[in-house]
């Protein structure tokens, strides 16, 4: 089969690649669109470290079953379904797992991270059966590869808790942002209002349904009050650096809960009293649960056509290594970038 493979730092290059084993409970799928994670783009430029290179990555993915592994039919799941995967695969028998917290089992290991798994930017992938996720055959299948981001908006949603008639900041109006846009609004938000530099961004995240405000423009806290009349009651940091945790916590009401999800640097300095004496609270989010992930699914399934606006275009497996170097520089590219992975496939 054809696959994605970063052969260095800065190089995706199509190769040739065994076609994936399917054991006994797996699952093995014609990939058909895998989206372009943040994440990638930092293992495709070597940034953080979690990606290395003779990688196959990928992870927002959707496709159709090719094939069952023994005793995989007992998930109700069957050959040509399209589906997408939850690429994290957790032991399903620690205290975490029980509690359904399953993004903290301590043997949790995320398909398109671990680079042992060859994963979803690539013409078939194999999964276990009990991640994947069968999608309606008459929602737009491209739509499937939106799953993954959103549930991780999801679940950012959820911890912080999130609810009717709150006023919500997001920092960053990138893919990751504007999925917690949505998710927002799905839990019940009453305002929500987005901080982003760059113009495009700013007015797909109004499409949305968000306000948008330049951060350039002002103060981050002076631009909030104008909008909203007060502090935000919730500030969802999509980026994750220095300046916007402490514009973060400058833009949140006393007592207010601020989630950091962008993993934009592994280690921020920030004022300790804007929390202490202020009593802001500041949660972490990571990935989801197969909750969060079942929940995104299920909202993608009914066919919003707001979807449509997160995706940007789509390439081709020959394409990739360009859109990646554009997407890395910053090319002004709005929304999510998909590669189509079944082209090749049926050429």
């Amino acid at each position: 089969m054809k696959a994605l493979e970063l052969k260095d730092f800065h190089q995706l290059v199509v190769v040739d690649r065994d076609e994936p084993m399917v054991g006994p409970g797996d699952v093995l799928i014609d990939v058909v669109a895998t989206g372009i994670c943040g994440s990638d783009i930092h293992g495709y430029t070597g940034e953080n470290g979690r990606r290395v290179p003779g990688q196959v990555m990928g992870h927002e993915t959707v496709g159709r079953i090719a094939a069952l592994g023994a005793g995989a039919d007992a998930y109700g799941l069957a050959v040509g379904q399209p589906v997408t995967f939850n690429p994290l695969i957790s032991c399903n028998a620690c205290e975490a797992c029980d509690a359904g917290q399953q993004q903290h089992c301590p043997e949790r290991t995320v398909i398109g991270v671990n680079p042992s798994i060859v994963s979803a930017f690539a013409e078939q992938v194999s999964v276990p059966a009990q991640n994947v996720v069968a999608l309606s055959a008459e929602t737009p299948i491209v739509y499937g590869a939106l799953i993954e981001p959103l549930a991780v908006a999801f679940h950012a949603v959820r911890r912080a808790r999130i609810g009717a008639g709150q006023k919500v900041l997001v920092i960053g109006g990138g893919p990751i942002g504007q999925s917690v846009i949505l998710a927002a609004i799905q839990e019940g938000a009453g305002q929500v209002l987005v901080s982003e530099m760059d113009p495009a961004r700013r007015a797909l995240c109004q499409r949305l349904g968000a306000q948008a405000l330049d951060p350039a423009a002002g103060p981050l806290d002076e631009q909030v009050r104008a909008a909203f009349g007060t502090l935000s009651d919730t500030t969802v940091d999509a980026v994750g650096i220095k300046p916007t945790i402490a514009g973060a916590l400058e833009a949140t009401k006393f007592g207010g809960v601020v989630s950091l999800v962008g993993m934009g640097s592994p280690e921020l300095a920030f004022n300790a009293y804007r929390v202490s004496t202020e009593e802001r609270e500041i949660v972490g989010s990571f990935c989801y649960n197969n909750q969060d992930f079942r929940d995104a699914a299920a909202w993608v399934d009914q066919g919003s056509p707001v979807l449509a606006e997160l995706i940007s275009r789509e390439v081709s497996m020959d394409d990739a290594d360009a859109a990646f170097a554009g997407l890395a520089s910053a090319d002004g590219t709005a929304g999510k970038v998909l590669v189509r992975l079944d082209s090749a496939r049926n050429n």
